[in-house]
């Protein structure tokens, strides 16, 4: 007679990350490459957040949680190998049911995502079907191997499992690095983050011109005029220290500069342009456009409807 186990804590824990950092690291990988169809055939703006933030959302959490997963699977293992009876733990068949159950619901969905797209006429672009194929195959490849697994297959054949192993461990490695071709390397981020930054200070220091002109009637003759502690109004400070420059240059006109690191991003030729990201991003191109180095933005105040209204687009100082 076959000797029952009982679950311990231990075992209800393990099999429970287990799950988890399944479902994690599916869910990331799959986010990662509907990030990446974005991005190379979608036509999506490759950039400061939040355009890339799924991202590198998707790239973080693979890269810890599936190594987490890779640790805990190899642990419960190796426990089944020194104790075949944990093999019929309820946890662990529940674990490995739900894993099927769900990976099965997924693949269903996606098919009538797709169906009900194609029956109602909606055109059926290349970033689409490859959005589908890719929930198709990590979906449809998690239900076969834990299909397989219940079946007592990788049991039979250890060495193939490590191969599929070894194969998805590859793939994943592969796919964190090509995000970083995409994405570039942290300080690029950070850059692209700061440059992003000045523009909202810019517009920041604009708007207090504008209150300045309301109240007083002329412009401020220089930055330091716009601060006022007791209303609160402090004058933003660069990200790396470079002081922005306001510089008035008429009665009614008035130049602000910032020092800029990246060119500005903007989007594919393919990008959605009913997006609010891309409109948002757009706007900002008519209205702020930027070039690496210093740039100055020339501005005139409209004395009748005291509103902004630009005079030429701005020219970067070499």
């Amino acid at each position: 007679m076959e000797k029952q186990l009982s679950v311990t804590p231990k075992d209800f824990f393990l099999w429970a990350g287990a799950m988890i950092a399944l479902l994690v690291s599916v869910i990331s990988f799959i986010s990662l490459w509907f990030a990446y169809i974005d991005h190379l055939v979608g036509g999506a703006i490759a950039g400061y957040d939040p355009y890339t933030s799924g991202m590198r959302f998707a790239i973080a959490s693979l890269i810890v949680i599936f190594p987490a997963y890779i640790a805990l699977t190899r642990m419960l293992n190796q426990d089944i190998r020194k104790t075949p009876e944990k093999k019929q733990l309820w946890v662990r068949r529940w674990v490995v049911v739900l894993a099927i159950f769900v990976a099965g619901v997924s693949v269903l969905i996606d098919l009538i995502v797709l169906l009900n797209t194609f029956l109602g006429g909606e055109e059926l672009t290349s970033a689409f079907l490859l959005k589908v194929l890719a929930v198709l195959i990590v979906a449809g490849g998690v239900f076969a191997y834990y299909v397989a697994d219940i079946r007592g297959r990788w049991e039979k054949k250890e060495s193939e499992s490590k191969i599929i192993g070894a194969i998805i461990v590859v793939v994943v490695i592969a796919s964190v690095i090509a995000g970083f071709f995409i994405l570039g390397t942290p300080q690029t981020q950070r850059m692209l983050r700061y440059d992003n930054q000045r523009i909202n200070d810019l517009q920041s220091v604009q708007y207090m011109v504008l209150d300045f002109y309301r109240s007083k009637e002329v412009l401020p003759e220089n930055i330091d005029a716009l601060r006022d502690p007791l209303e609160g109004r402090y004058i933003p400070e660069d990200p790396t220290g470079v002081p922005y420059v306001y510089t008035k240059t008429g009665a009614l006109t008035f130049e602000l500069c910032a020092t800029f690191e990246l060119p500005q991003p903007e989007a594919g030729e393919r990008a959605d342009r009913t997006d609010y990201r891309v409109q948002e991003l757009n706007r900002q191109r008519e209205e702020w456009p930027y070039e690496p180095g210093q740039t100055c933005f020339e501005r005139t105040v409209d004395p009748d409807t005291v509103t902004f209204e630009k005079t030429g687009l701005p020219v970067p100082i070499r």
